[in-house]
């Protein structure tokens, strides 16, 4: 008799997994990425925002008689020569808030007195009057009671903004500025330089640091001190240099500085690339657990 060929038995497929149970994982991840990433979004969104102001600062500007400029330019100047020092108070601490202060009209166009460039750690901030919670997050302040950014001798003129807001850098890195560093302050009449001199580290409630020193025309650029702590005042101080009509290669400043981009920071960018890595990474691993799932074994 002829033997029954043996019966081979089908091969058990994988039981599928549902897609389900990579939705989870995968919503929580993406989740905590974009929490990551925040920082990031809103300080790119600041920086145009704040090219934006500067750009309809400089597009008022222009549209101004040289006459009217001219005007403005001497209230502002009359106005400096009246300051007294005992109007002067730290800004992060006095519970004083105001919008738009009346004292500086003269010098706004469109909101904006003018606005700050710190090419060493890439900056073009808009200037507001005033210190209140209002300016101070969203641009640099002019600190009520020093000189209006006018220039000129026996004028101090402080300019304030916050340290280590998730919105903005603002002034985070002022730190990294050097004796010897340019920055420039742009106002409704001209471009005024001013060359870092000296750097300090104060308490709150000392001001001598901001006097006019007579004969000299300064700018100081103060912000909360140590980062995140805020205990202490940094002040970095410029004085008044000239504008040489040669470009920076060649060792000299130039009349009109480039407005350099904002630049992403390393402590950014280094956590969102690592995040999208693990992103796409987590991404070809649950395709593959997925596709791997469907696929039934075959027979041998």
């Amino acid at each position: 008799m002829r033997r029954a060929a043996p019966v081979v038995q089908p091969a058990r497929a994988k039981p599928k997994r549902p897609l389900r149970i990579f939705i989870a994982p995968g919503l929580l991840f993406l989740f905590g990425l974009l929490v990551a990433l925040y920082p990031l979004i809103t300080q790119l969104y600041y920086a145009t925002e704040a090219s934006e102001q500067v750009t309809n600062f400089k597009e008022g500007r222009s549209a101004l008689a040289q006459e009217a400029i001219d005007e403005r330019i001497d209230l502002a100047r009359a106005y400096n020569e009246t300051l007294d020092p005992k109007r002067m108070s730290d800004p992060y601490t006095r519970r004083e808030s105001q919008g738009i202060a009346e004292y500086a009209r003269m010098l706004e166009v469109r909101e904006l007195i003018g606005h700050v460039e710190i090419p060493k750690i890439r900056q073009d901030l808009p200037i507001y009057a005033g210190t209140s919670d209002e300016v101070l997050n969203k641009g640099v302040g002019h600190l009520e009671g020093t000189s209006l950014p006018t220039g000129g001798i026996n004028t101090h003129s402080v300019l304030t903004a916050h340290r280590g807001l998730p919105t903005a850098r603002l002034f985070t890195d002022l730190d990294k500025l050097e004796l010897g560093d340019i920055f420039y302050v742009h106002n409704i009449d001209k471009v005024l330089a001013y060359e870092v001199d000296q750097i300090i580290v104060v308490e709150p409630n000392e001001f001598e640091h901001a006097l006019v020193v007579p004969g000299q025309d300064h700018v100081t650029l103060l912000t909360c001190t140590p980062y995140m702590i805020n205990s202490h005042r940094l002040l970095v101080r410029g004085i008044r240099v000239e504008m040489v009509e040669t470009s920076p290669e060649e060792g000299g400043l130039p009349v009109t500085p480039a407005v350099l981009g904002p630049v992403i920071p390393l402590e950014l960018v280094i956590p969102a690339a690592l995040g999208g890595v693990l992103l796409i990474a987590s991404v070809i691993t649950i395709r593959r657990r997925v596709k791997h799932g469907k696929e039934p074994r075959r027979a041998a």
